[in-house]
């Protein structure tokens, strides 16, 4: 039962390449949320804040290794944007319920009882969720232990209030021997919810960018001082290098963000080329991008303008054709609802799969890319994100990626759902998905996994904010639906994802009303 539950794949601290602090760095805030950890009569709640690049889930990871090594850690939840369900609120309690049953037997046996009297749960409200995944099996456990919680502004809300921590501070006195480790940027609807009457006074609050500037600086410069000694020793003939000039202009430049330090080594780490060569680049990139007057934080000066020496460098050579195909390659790999592979992407936007691949090793130091062509990539800091869709802060029109592609990335979707067809799968007629022994030999066979099954399952996400070229949009929507909406249906009832066809339909509706009716499938009423 508990292996069928609702929860995202992913979250746990011990998934995918997340690495923790170095050895030596992050001393101070470390002993705190430490000693935090240990005392279960501190408050039941750690909120650590910090702005964007300052290290918040490289200290999460740090907090989540040690708490597991002591045998306290009893489930964590690192959320992203950049994958649906590690985005979405509603999966982080079913996911910290599932961890805590595989940990505590107790908590396990009370879990299936819930769940078996109302197998349900995970669709009720957050207030329920919580009583019934945590709030209820915790106290019938009777167990102590650290839930940690990254990254919670990653999550989608559009409440003033954080939804998760408004329930949390209705039900957190429930449970007093549960601590929550909770790590954010400071955004105004989570600092209203830690200002809640109920949640203020159970939360001790540490701000990352307010720790005394030398203290980040030299941790930074130790961190900074051991990847490029390393660097220097793997390549050989880099005596003397890096030069204290190069070391202190770094430093200088991270500005007490080791975002820039992360970036800057996974630069210098490229396969060909040595790392003095590349580190002179650098040395020769202006100080920042941003227009003179502009108020920006001073992360983003120094930032930016390392992002975009690396684009540079990476595409300086390119001709007006090349630089669509790297603006559209690199929107599938920001914009996409869940990481795409460098197949999948070649698959998506009818490019060559060696292509792709070659195109993203251009910037690997910007990715978290293996060398398989079928392995899902992303960003490998959520900065850069942030950095490529904002015009203001990437100036360079050849690779800002704009809001516009979503539309390019719905119509993709669309063409690619063209190609559906009826059972897909060489299911029999009238057989029930649960009575086909090989059902997922099936699916791996039929072809449908990668640009397909993208397109089946989230091409309404890039449908919702799609505000350009509507009639072509329209247009491919009314051929979708009139010829291959049924085959639609069937792959993800395959697939098991039947509710994204209710969240797809849903989204259909409004994103019809907001264009006009003048644009509507030839219907001229309202879509209600």
């Amino acid at each position: 039962m508990l292996n069928g539950s609702r929860r995202a794949q992913g979250a746990e601290y011990r998934h995918e390449d997340r690495s923790g602090c170095l050895k030596g760095t992050r001393e101070n805030v470390l002993d705190e949320i430490e000693k935090w950890t240990e005392d279960f009569d501190k408050s039941q709640v750690f909120w650590l804040n910090g702005l964007a690049g300052t290290g918040k889930s490289t200290i999460a990871q740090t907090i989540a290794e040690r708490a597991f090594a002591d045998g306290r850690l009893g489930a964590s939840f690192f959320c992203s944007r950049g994958f649906e369900d590690r985005s979405n609120l509603r999966f982080i309690f079913p996911t910290l319920a599932f961890q805590l049953a595989q940990k505590y037997p107790a908590f396990r046996s009370s879990l299936i009882s819930l769940l078996q009297s109302n197998p349900d749960i995970a669709h009720e409200s957050l207030k329920d969720q919580m009583q019934k995944f945590l709030v209820e099996p915790l106290r019938a456990a009777d167990i102590s232990t650290v839930i940690v919680i990254d990254a919670l502004d990653e999550c989608r809300d559009e409440e003033p209030e954080s939804a998760i921590l408004l329930v949390l501070g209705q039900s957190v006195s429930d449970i007093p021997g549960v601590k929550f480790f909770i790590t954010s940027r400071p955004e105004r609807y989570i600092m209203t919810g830690f200002r809640g009457p109920l949640l203020e006074k159970l939360t001790d609050v540490f701000v990352l960018h307010d720790v005394e500037p030398q203290i980040i600086g030299n941790d930074i410069r130790r961190f900074l001082t051991h990847e490029l000694s390393a660097l220097a020793h793997r390549h050989g003939g880099c005596e003397g290098w890096p030069t204290d000039e190069q070391l202190n202009l770094l430093c200088r430049r991270a500005a007490g963000f080791f975002v820039y330090a992360v970036a800057t080594i996974n630069f210098l780490k490229h396969t060909f080329k040595r790392p003095s060569r590349r580190l002179d680049i650098i040395m020769k990139s202006p100080e920042s991008t941003v227009h003179e007057g502009k108020v920006e934080l001073k992360v983003h000066d120094s930032l930016d303008s390392l992002y975009a020496s690396i684009f540079r460098e990476a595409f300086c050579k390119n001709n007006a054709e090349d630089d669509a195909m790297v603006r559209s390659v690199l929107s599938a790999v920001i914009l996409a609802a869940n990481p795409l592979s460098p197949s999948t992407i070649a698959d998506l936007l009818g490019f060559e799969p060696d292509e792709v691949l070659r195109l993203l090793e251009s910037i690997q130091s910007l990715l978290a890319l293996r060398n398989d062509i079928d392995h899902p990539i992303q960003p490998f800091h959520k900065s850069l994100p942030d950095f490529i869709t904002d015009p203001a802060r990437c100036s360079d029109p050849r690779f800002h990626i704009s809001p516009d592609y979503h539309t390019e990335l719905a119509l993709y979707c669309l063409k690619q759902m063209g190609h559906l067809e009826r059972n897909m799968f060489s299911i029999p007629d009238y057989a029930l998905n649960s009575e086909v022994e090989d059902l997922q030999r099936k699916i791996d066979e039929s072809g449908i996994r990668g640009a397909m099954e993208y397109s089946c399952r989230s091409w309404h996400e890039h449908l919702v904010v799609t505000k350009h070229r509507t009639e072509d949009v329209v247009s491919a929507l009314q051929s979708f639906l009139e010829g291959k909406f049924v085959f639609w249906l069937e792959v993800l009832s395959v697939l098991g994802a039947v509710g994204e066809a209710a969240r797809a339909l849903n989204v259909i509706v409004k994103w019809l009303n907001e264009v006009g009716p003048d644009r509507q499938l030839g219907y001229s009423g309202t879509w209600d």
